[in-house]
Parts: C-alpha cells; structure tokens; sequence
C-alpha cells in the first residue's frame, strides 16, 4: 500500500524542463514537493553554444512547463523555445529581471548581458517569477510555492550580505577581476569591483591577440597578480594572459576556478546556486587579498578555498 501511495504521489507531481542549473535550481527551490525538475545542461556545459538534442526535445514536448533563462543566453535554442511556447508553457524566468537593472550587451543593441545570476538582489526576481508560473501551472499548490519563495529569497539575502563583506575586504586597489569571459558585470557592479574578461559576454566571441595583450598590460601596469579560470569556459586564453605577463616579469597566478555559467556538479553544495555564489564570492575575496573563511558562508563549500 505504502509503495503504491508513493508511486501515485510521484505520478502527480507537475514536470518541469528547465534549460540552464540555476534556472532548474530555483524551480527546485520553489516548487519543493510538488513538481520533479530536470534539468538539460549539466555542470561545466556552455550556455550559450548549447544546442538542443533529439533527447531534450524529447523531454520537453512531454513536460508540464518549460522553463529557460532568456535574455539571449540560450541563443542557439532560442528560435526552438519560442516555437514550443506557442504550444505548451514556456516561461524565459531570467527576463523578469527589470530591465532598468539589467546591464546592456557589449555586442547586440537590442539585447542585455544575461549573467543575472551573478547577483543574488537581482535573482530575488527570477525567485518571484518561478512562483508565479508554478502558481499558474498548479494552482493548488500557490500558498506553498509563496511560502517556498519567501524563504528562498531570505536567503538570498543572506548570501547577498555574506558577499558584500567579504568582497569589502578586499583593498580597493585589488579589486580588478580579470576571468576567462564577461561574465561578471553584474558581480562587479554590486560589489564595486572593475571587470575584464578575454572574450566578450557570450562565449562564441572570439578572443584576439589585440585582447590578450590588452590584459597583459593591465597586469602588469596594475601590478595584478591573480587571474581567474571558469568551469564552463577553456583555460588557454587565461593561460596565456600569465605567460604574457611572465614574460614582462609580472608574476600572476591563476587565483581560483569559478562556475560562471554553469554551477558545481549534482548533488553538491556548489551544485546550487547559493553554493555557487558562494563559492565565487570566497574565491574572489580570499585570492585579492580579502579575507573570507576558507570553507566559505556556512562551512559547506567541498574543499578549503586555499590562498595562492
């Protein structure tokens, strides 16, 4: 009896497709109980290169709700899911950020840099937005996804606070982050960091020597010392930025790995947003100078943030 009842309540939980991690992550945060999420990137997969498979359409013509970023991320799904939403649910959760907070994209006129996700005050949007399409979808289940939003966003907030300080602390003449991509512009204006990525916003840009030697040079005239790598995006142009600089005499180090547009693996820590944004705000802090507590906000990043 115990099994069937299980296997029913199971068979009646609403299923949820959503494209990116931190997309399935506040669905999952949300919805709670009542919906199952998969997800169709996996950790360390390229947003914005990633085509949809013959599995994943698969996946979502069957599910109750699609749910992407938007805001250009997904560009080479973008024409597919705005098909599939003339036929079923599909909801762009990242667009509910207002775009008087949104950041312009360094290429497309018409189109806003979509790495939202970097801060948590704007993510408190995206939290909202995945409550109201449950509610629409299930609206049995409205006072639980409000209640699960609620709570969410406080932590949110917390994360937001735990970020603040420990970027602070970093001196400000240290507070140039310089990564694989740009995808950190929103991170640098929340916490007043300048920022300079080799490859544009999206990572189908390409990186040219002009750029690299551009960053050389900041390393060297800022007397910079720790560069950034990311999950998602090869390490050969960051590489080449601290052979560059080596040849110049500036010594630089690669300061940590950060997930930019991807999180940790399933099932870890980092594998959730707040992890992730955790584990980036550590990172940063720890590697410029600041000072932050090696296992970061809660003594739950995997492995000790070590100082390089």
């Amino acid at each position: 009896m115990a099994a069937g009842w299980r296997a029913e309540a199971q068979a009646a939980r609403r299923q949820v497709v959503a494209t990116t991690g931190m997309i399935a992550d506040v669905l999952r945060q949300v919805g709670g109980n009542r919906i199952e999420v998969r997800g169709l990137m996996a950790a360390g997969v390229d947003p914005h290169s990633y085509r949809q498979t013959r599995s994943d359409i698969a996946l979502m013509t069957r599910a109750d709700l699609v749910a992407w970023h938007g805001l250009y991320l997904e560009a080479q799904m973008e024409s597919f899911l705005e098909t599939l939403g003339k036929r079923k649910p599909v909801v762009a959760l990242g667009e509910a950020v207002p775009k008087a907070d949104r950041l312009a994209h360094d290429e497309y006129a018409d189109r806003f840099d979509p790495h939202v996700w970097m801060d948590p005050r704007l993510w408190r949007h995206v939290a909202l937005a995945a409550r109201d399409a449950l509610a629409r979808l299930d609206p049995a289940g409205a006072e639980t996804y409000a209640a699960n939003a609620t709570r969410h966003i406080g932590e949110l907030d917390a994360l937001a606070t735990y970020a603040d300080r420990v970027l602070a602390s970093v001196p400000a003449t240290r507070r140039i982050l310089v990564t694989a991509h740009d995808a950190f512009n929103y991170f640098g204006r929340a916490h007043g960091y300048a920022v300079q990525g080799i490859q544009g916003i999206s990572t189908e840009s390409e990186a040219g020597l002009r750029r690299v030697q551009e960053l050389v040079d900041l390393l060297v005239q800022k007397q910079i010392t720790a560069v950034f790598i990311e999950t998602s995006v090869a390490d050969r142009n960051v590489r080449a930025l601290i052979e560059g600089a080596a040849a110049r005499g500036q010594n630089v180090v690669i300061g940590g790995e950060l997930f930019s547009d991807a999180m940790g693996a399933d099932g870890t820590y980092e594998g959730t947003y707040i992890g992730m944004i955790d584990h980036n705000a550590t990172v940063v802090a720890r590697a410029l100078g600041g000072e932050a507590p090696e296992r970061g906000m809660s003594g739950r990043l995997s492995t000790p943030v070590v100082i390089r």
